[in-house]
């Protein structure tokens, strides 16, 4: 047999399903959240303490070439991946995603509503504890894409942060200097590079999984984790954010959705009761 068959159709299949095995941090303690921000920051003091890092990856996709007359111009260049049509095409479709999924849990929290009214609902008390379930955690979903994606990533961040993509520095054909991840001293004025939104977007593709009903997290599962996954390469690929901008940003939504759901245990946990109860 040849060692470059393809493996059986049964193993394919066997290899996509095991993809949908996101962690359920809906179920997310404080230590959860507490190790998740553990490793954040820990990233973070890496890519700040070793910038070359960053500079190395980008390297990678990045083609120079003559600077022509272009007066004051060191380096000049481009990412090539960027002008690949195919790949615009991809980050396209990736970019709506997150804003999709931001849709489709408006739209269940309101079946959810419209169900808990229904009266058939009330009268079978596992049917409603099961539809209650379900609204709290779409609701607590909502709150993290609310908090982490739109308000700490986009509104401060990105806003605050400073720091110019690579495109924009001189290391790449660009008119800024080179930031490390975590300096809010750089020269960019709005819609700066750390972290990636559409990272964090990627990244809360990833928690949602979770929240799939059995059947469809079999069926889309795979898709969102690889959608997950590829977004914030691509933002790499295309200069528009360094390695660290993509990972911390992709890792920022999980922190925030493990320390909104571990609150939520964490104040609707049964307290013990005292001797003198008994």
């Amino acid at each position: 047999m040849s060692q470059h068959a393809q493996p059986p159709r049964h193993d394919r299949k066997t290899l996509w399903n095991r993809l949908d095995c996101a962690p359920d941090l809906t179920r997310a303690s404080i230590g959860t959240a507490l190790t998740l921000s553990a490793v954040w920051i820990a990233l973070l003091w890496l890519f700040y303490h070793f910038p070359s890092l960053d500079q190395d990856v980008a390297s990678l996709f990045f083609r120079a070439h003559a600077c022509g007359d272009t007066l004051g111009q060191v380096i000049c260049g481009d990412f090539p991946v960027s002008q690949n049509a195919l790949a615009k095409l991809v980050r396209k479709l990736l970019f709506f995603m997150p804003h999709g999924m931001i849709l489709c849990l408006l739209v269940a929290l309101v079946v959810c509503l419209v169900q808990s009214k229904d009266k058939r609902v009330s009268e079978f008390p596992l049917l409603k504890k099961r539809n209650n379930d379900g609204i709290t955690k779409l609701s607590l979903a909502l709150i993290s894409v609310l908090i982490g994606p739109i308000f700490i990533v986009n509104v401060v961040l990105k806003e605050w942060s400073g720091r110019p993509r690579p495109m924009e520095t001189n290391l790449f054909g660009g008119p800024f200097d080179f930031m490390p991840a975590g300096s809010f001293a750089g020269a960019c004025q709005s819609n700066c590079s750390f972290i990636s939104g559409e990272a964090a977007g990627a990244g809360m593709l990833l928690c949602i999984v979770a929240l799939l009903p059995d059947v469809w997290r079999k069926r889309l599962g795979p898709a969102l984790v690889i959608a997950s996954i590829l977004t914030p390469l691509l933002r790499v690929a295309f200069g528009g954010h360094y390695l660290s901008d993509a990972i911390l940003g992709w890792l920022s939504s999980p922190v925030i959705f493990a320390w909104v759901f571990a609150i939520y245990h964490l104040r609707t946990k049964p307290q013990k009761r005292s001797y003198s109860d008994r």
